[in-house]
């Protein structure tokens, strides 16, 4: 990996959020310069939205940018924000009676916007979105007591671990993001059962996504140390960091493998692909690469 191109990439390719992610990364970001850019997409409300999640245009907030949201608090350990915290009570006014929030709520300004987003119903809890959100809450929580304390978190971490045991089939994001869950909870059981869905070569297709799109081991357990990582022999984790590591294009970023719904996004999904790049093979250096500038 050339942190160097990777760098060059981001400051003429990435939008202003991920550019701070990434100097925050590199050891070169100031926090309270990302907490700025990332509040240029907050609303009143205490929720998200602008394209803070690419695929989704609408200016209102909504609780897939949630996620990107909470992203950006985890980096900002161990400093905390208030935000984080009105996040949570943003997310509990739209919570359903069954713990759970909706995928999406009414977008009144569609465009742009994937139709997954602009047509979810807002009426029935997501397992997928609900999931995600607060498995990335709990790793705000770890440095963040008003986040840990929330009774939002609470109620989504009890309805996903519940949910997912009344289901005989997982879709590929949702089994991923069940166990991100866990594994930020260290719900073993649960991490156990998710595993039990992943073949040992950790590839796992993305129904209604492109033919050849999947989840692999490391959209599973991106990073060392956890119990999640232990779902994987260490020869196949390896090679799928060698693989990540040679997916770094001649123009210094990364690019993902699924569609996006936009040219705005499909330029801002590379610089978020290249952030969760650099910071994958930072953590967990693959055996025989060379990172290094220049």
């Amino acid at each position: 990996m050339n942190l160097t191109r990777a760098s060059d990439f981001m400051a003429m390719h990435a939008r202003t959020l991920d550019r701070r992610r990434f100097e925050l990364l590199t050891g070169k970001g100031d926090r309270a310069a990302l907490l700025a850019a990332l509040n240029a997409y907050r609303n009143p409300d205490g929720g998200y939205g602008h394209g803070l999640e690419p695929d989704l245009r609408s200016r209102t907030s909504q609780p897939g940018p949630a996620l990107h949201a909470f992203e950006v608090f985890a980096e900002l350990a161990p400093d905390t924000a208030p935000e984080a915290v009105q996040l949570c009570d943003w997310l509990e006014s739209v919570t359903l009676p069954d713990g759970g929030v909706p995928f999406g709520l009414h977008v009144p300004d569609p465009a742009g916007c994937a139709p997954f987003w602009a047509g979810a119903d807002p009426t029935v809890s997501s397992l997928q979105i609900t999931a995600v959100v607060a498995a990335m809450a709990h790793q705000v929580a770890v440095h963040d007591e008003a986040v840990a304390a929330h009774p939002w978190l609470d109620r989504a971490t009890r309805f996903c671990l519940d949910t997912v045991r009344t289901k005989d089939e997982l879709h590929a994001l949702e089994l991923a993001f069940t166990l991100w869950l866990a594994d930020a909870v260290n719900d073993t059981e649960t991490i156990e059962l998710l595993g039990a869905h992943i073949p040992a070569n950790g590839l796992v297709h993305v129904q209604g996504g492109l033919e050849d799109e999947m989840m692999r081991p490391l959209d599973f357990a991106p990073y060392p140390g956890r119990p999640a990582r232990a779902l994987f022999d260490p020869e196949v984790v390896a090679a799928e960091l060698r693989r990540l590591d040679g997916q770094q294009q001649d123009d210094g970023g990364w690019k993902v493998d699924f569609t996006a719904y936009s040219p705005a996004a499909e330029l801002e999904w590379r610089g978020y692909a290249t952030v969760r790049a650099v910071s994958i093979l930072t953590h967990d250096q693959p055996p025989g690469s060379d990172i290094h500038e220049g």
